[in-house]
């Protein structure tokens, strides 16, 4: 970077959520961008400073995506999976996050072996004045920086 170029940061409001090819729902949150090594100590005989911190598996949290609920497609989408896992193999699907940035630049991060493991439905209270907003968890087995 040089000297007196300004970097503007990116907004975390705009962004998009692709999977299994489709780009066509809206989703108001994504969380789970995360990558965790386990970390595994060994104490070494004789040295009582300290110990090794080797590295472990790497973990990926599931990504959990909020949309206001206007259909029936992603429940669609998860029953998908059931069906699958009662006898078939399950069909696993990838995905693009972007995160749209100023300038028309992005970032995107690509989860790969995923399957919604998790499908929470609107919550219902006739005493506020909100959208109904429905959650899904995919579970992945892999996430990757694109740049």
């Amino acid at each position: 970077m040089s000297t007196g170029k300004r970097r503007d940061a990116f907004g975390a409001y705009h962004f998009t959520v692709e999977f299994d090819g489709v780009r066509d729902s809206f989703f108001r949150s994504c969380s789970g961008l995360k990558s965790e090594a386990e970390v595994q100590e060994l104490a070494e005989g004789g040295v009582n400073d300290t110990t090794h911190k080797l590295i472990g598996r790497t973990k990926f949290p599931n990504i959990v995506l909020k949309q206001g609920f206007s259909g029936p497609e992603l429940w669609k989408a998860r029953e998908q999976f059931l069906e699958a896992g009662s006898g078939g193999a399950i069909k696993r699907i990838s995905g693009i996050i972007t995160q749209l940035g100023p300038n028309d630049t992005n970032r995107k991060w690509k989860f790969e072996r995923g399957w919604i493991c998790k499908w929470e439905g609107p919550d219902f209270d006739a005493s506020k004045n909100e959208t109904s907003v429905e959650t899904i968890e995919i579970a992945h087995e892999g996430l990757t920086y694109l740049g």
